[in-house]
């Protein structure tokens, strides 16, 4: 069994599984911010399509990380073992940006949705935990 390609799906799979469950927070978030804004006769800010949409970009990062990882395979530059050892504490790291995304998000579009206020301090946080992601699919660049 050749673990170095497990590894690679693994950075793409996990960052993906991190993803739709960060999706489904800030989705379920904006949803309801929506629906308290017809209940009350207030326009839905479309704007909340951002909160909603943040953590898809670490499927993003987890596909750039396999593309390398899968470089290096074949390039023979790293072993199998490395290779699914980068793709699993990698895709995990992913994941957990996007869950905590999701949960920043969802925060954020409850309140703006509430107040119609605050939208640039809210996409700083959803933006530092995005950050995260990025760390970790560079460091994980650098690595393979």
């Amino acid at each position: 069994m050749d673990f170095g390609y497990f590894g690679a799906a693994a950075a793409l799979g996990i960052s993906a599984v991190g993803s739709a469950i960060g999706l489904s927070i800030a989705g379920q978030a904006t949803i309801g911010s929506w629906k308290r804004c017809y209940m009350n006769n207030k326009p839905a800010p479309f704007i909340l399509v951002a909160f909603a949409g943040a953590p898809l970009t670490q499927t993003i990062y987890g596909f750039l990380l396999m593309n390398a990882m899968l470089a290096s395979k074949a390039a023979g530059s790293a072993s199998d073992w490395f290779l699914l050892g980068v793709g699993l504490v990698c895709g995990l790291g992913i994941a957990a940006s996007a869950v905590a995304q999701g949960a920043a998000s969802a925060a954020g579009s409850d309140a703006l949705g509430e107040t119609g206020k605050g939208f640039s301090q809210y996409i700083t946080i959803v933006g530092l935990c995005e950050t995260v992601a990025l760390f970790v699919m560079v460091f994980g660049l650098i690595s393979v």
